[in-house]
Parts: C-alpha cells; sequence; structure tokens
C-alpha cells in the first residue's frame, strides 16, 4: 500500500465516512508502515524500527463496559521485554475516529509484572484519536493519528 493511494482513499472517506464498527477493528493489528505529517514517502527506518519492536493495537471488545466501548493496547517488545499502555476506546462520527486513552501501563519479563502504573485521563479536548481511513478486508488497516501521521497495520491471523 502506497502513500497516494491512502491519500485519494483518505479524501473519499472524509466526505462519505466508511461505515467501520467497533466489531470490524477486532483483531491483533501489527504496524507496518508510518509516514510522517506532511510526507509522502513512508519512513524506513521509524518503519523498521516499530516492526523490529514488534509493535502492535490490539483491540477487543469491552465486555465488562458498554457494549459501545472497546479496550485497545498499544504495546512494544525488547526481547522478552514487553511495554504495554492499555485503555478504553470508542468510535465517534461517520468517518469515524477512534477515541480512546490509556489509563494503564504495564512493563513485563515473560509472564512476570515488573511495573504496573495508573495513568491520569487526559481532557476530553487533548484525547487521542485515530482518524480511520480504512479496514480492508484483504486485512489492512489505515489510519490518521492526532499528530497527523498515518499508520498502516496488518492484522495478524
Amino acid at each position: 500500500m502506497n502513500f497516494a493511494i491512502l491519500n485519494v482513499r483518505e479524501k473519499a472517506v472524509r466526505l462519505t465516512g466508511t461505515g467501520l464498527k467497533s466489531s470490524d477493528l477486532l483483531g491483533c493489528w501489527h504496524l507496518q508502515t508510518v509516514w510522517s505529517k506532511g510526507d509522502q514517502n513512508a519512513n524506513p527506518f521509524s518503519s523498521w524500527m516499530l516492526r523490529s519492536l514488534d509493535a502492535r493495537l490490539e483491540i477487543e471488545a469491552d465486555f465488562e463496559g458498554q457494549s459501545s466501548e472497546i479496550r485497545l493496547s498499544n504495546a512494544v517488545n525488547f526481547g522478552p521485554l514487553e511495554l504495554k499502555f492499555q485503555g478504553p476506546g470508542f468510535l465517534k462520527g461517520k468517518r469515524p475516529l477512534l477515541i480512546f486513552h490509556f489509563d494503564s501501563l504495564a512493563l513485563r519479563i515473560g509472564g512476570i509484572v515488573l511495573l504496573k502504573k495508573v495513568l491520569p485521563t487526559p481532557d476530553q479536548k487533548r484525547m487521542p484519536f485515530f482518524a480511520l481511513i480504512e479496514r480492508n478486508p484483504d486485512g489492512w488497516m489505515a489510519a490518521r493519528g492526532r499528530g497527523g501521521g498515518l499508520a498502516l497495520w496488518v492484522l495478524k491471523d
């Protein structure tokens, strides 16, 4: 997938929306490629580094909370060491925006928790989000983050 194709799709989605529902996003998404804000070329070093760290976004249904909420985890691994942020999220609008925040972080080695910390909830106006562009049936998803960067993930089977 290249920037030109994603850019065309993003412009169309701004007008028509995606029709995506929370259930369309469930799964473990491995970060494949990133583009910095305003750059039409993928950032090869950042993309390689994030793939090397097994950067992933896990999205699960939040069975304990409201049915419209989902639970997100953003994690990287440094060998056996895992750093994982977790928190609630929800979809808003026709595009939609995947709005979320991380309420905890954990550092683990193997199955042993070395550090677990509760994180404060950001102000409503500062909540992170992904403006969803597409969740393709071929197993990829693209979105633009609050900071303007573009990300492409691949669904892990």
